[in-house]
């Protein structure tokens, strides 16, 4: 089996997986195992696109929905106009 060494943690976190492996009967080693696995088993969403994102941030305002505009032909330049 590979090892993993992960430095600088927190005392706080240190603290609190000692106390969440005491809790379970686990080591402090089995219990970050067990957090890991379970943490990359849980699949990842896939992220919204933009649109999806910028109606979601503006969803709890309440706007009136705008009219659509009449479309018209395009105009063909008429330089004689200058």
């Amino acid at each position: 089996m590979a090892q993993l060494v992960v430095r600088n943690i927190d005392d706080t976190l240190k603290q609190k997986l000692r106390a969440r492996a005491a809790q379970r009967g686990h080591s402090m080693e089995a219990e970050a195992r067990d957090l890991l696995r379970r943490g990359v088993e849980q699949p990842i969403p896939a992220p919204a696109g933009l649109g999806t994102a910028i109606a979601s941030h503006f969803a709890s305002l309440d706007f009136e929905p705008l009219e659509a505009l009449p479309r018209q032909a395009p105009r063909a330049a008429a330089f004689d106009e200058w």
